[in-house]
């Protein structure tokens, strides 16, 4: 991106199918977005899902279930997107919401153990579908329970879209490292604006990710050189776990609609890789600077009215260059960007961290440092530091509890 403009346009599948009887005790779905994502039963009045704290007697819990179950009331397309084929009638477990074998969501109904089981998605046709899109498509709109879509390890090039009617889908890598599963593609700005250049883009309330890999492998180097996203995301709540973005400009965007908790990533660029004006925060990540004439690691775009936008949280700043990295931009004048306990290396441009983005000043954006390490983690005049006293109001958990008290660490 330039300093003058910026173009945003703003899979074993685990699904729960209203139309499936499973007894009278059967969960009451809950499938309206923006409501907490997680139910209490009356036998169970206090509870934790996904690190979100849940209270009250009045509904139920929204559970995971196995392909099959999802098999047993809809016909399986092949996985070539062709005929259907009939599913399995073997009985399928039901998955407790950590997603390991667990309590049925029925008493009537025993949960047998979890065998290793045919992926969801696996390129080599081994799976249920070959693309991680095909998986998507397939769980029901306005589900209200969590959808686990397993990814055997392999290269998926495609775009993947979760829509806003999708909520509570789960893409999980089965490899033994999040480098094992990699959904990429080079789409940039130039073909589709920034904000339609990603590989994946997530509207869906309650996202999760967990061992794997999004990237955008266009080179901004090429003739066309242009910004190119690996991960658009404008779903609220969502968890990236031992998730890896890779890009070059513009690698993660963070749309307004947005609260993310990005724990155990990594997230590469060479400028502005994560910016945007939703709320996310990056707990024990690394953030690298590929490009050895640096630049900056975020530009945000914080809203006047929101008092928070990104908290860089225990996490490490590194790169390819030694002094040239800035901690970021104001993409908007009211930019809000906390690094907190964090570790700098020398990648850092110390004297100068933070630096104007065309009209706006980074000395008129709310742009912090507190109590941060390493040889980049020096204190002078051009880096505002956290007090002591201010610090209980930047939390982890402040940043993210918006309304309904989301606290997902």
């Amino acid at each position: 991106m330039t300093g003058q403009t910026r173009g945003r346009s703003a899979v074993l599948v685990t699904a729960a199918v209203a139309a499936v009887a499973l007894g009278a005790g059967m969960l009451t779905a809950v499938a309206a977005r923006g409501g907490t994502g997680c139910e209490a039963s009356a036998a169970r009045s206090a509870f934790t899902l996904d690190g979100t704290t849940c209270r009250g007697a009045a509904a139920s819990t929204p559970s995971e279930t196995s392909a099959t179950d999802l098999d047993a009331a809809t016909p399986l397309r092949s996985p070539t997107g062709g005929a259907s084929v009939s599913p399995s009638p073997s009985p399928s477990p039901i998955l407790s919401p950590s997603g390991t074998p667990g309590a049925s969501t029925s008493p009537s109904r025993p949960s047998p153990s979890r065998s290793a089981g045919t992926p969801t998605v696996a390129a080599d046709g081994t799976g249920r579908y070959r693309t991680v899109q095909a998986a998507v498509d397939a769980v029901p709109a306005g589900n209200s329970r969590r959808v686990v879509i397993t990814i055997k390890p392999g290269t998926y090039r495609e775009i993947v879209t979760v829509p806003a009617n999708k909520p509570h889908v789960t893409l999980q890598g089965l490899g033994a490292s999040r480098a094992k599963v990699l959904i990429v593609n080079n789409h940039y700005a130039g073909m589709s604006g920034t904000s339609g250049s990603a590989t994946v883009f997530v509207y869906g309330h309650d996202f999760v990710a967990r061992n794997l890999t999004f990237s955008n492998d266009y080179d901004e180097n090429s003739a066309d050189g242009d910004q190119a996203l690996a991960l658009h995301l404008n779903a609220d709540r969502t968890v990236l776990d031992n998730v890896a973005l890779l890009g070059d400009q513009d690698t993660l965007l963070v749309n307004e609609a947005a609260r993310a908790y990005i724990v155990n990533s990594y997230i590469e660029g060479t400028v502005d890789f994560i910016f945007g004006a939703g709320v996310a925060v990056f707990n024990d990540c690394t953030i690298h600077e590929k490009r050895a004439v640096g630049g900056p690691i975020t530009a945000a775009s914080t809203p006047a009215t929101r008092a928070y936008g990104f908290l860089i949280y225990r996490s490490r700043i590194t790169g390819d260059n030694s002094g040239r990295t800035q901690l970021g931009r104001p993409w908007r004048a009211d930019a809000q960007v906390l690094y907190r306990e964090s570790n700098f290396t020398a990648t850092l441009a110390t004297g100068q961290p933070w630096i104007d983005m065309s009209s706006s000043s980074w000395q008129k954006a709310r742009f912090l440092e507190y109590r941060n390490t390493g040889p980049g983690a020096t204190v002078n005049g051009n880096r505002p530091q956290l007090s002591d006293a201010q610090a209980g109001n930047y939390t982890p958990q402040k940043y993210l509890a918006g309304s309904d008290g989301w606290n997902p660490l």
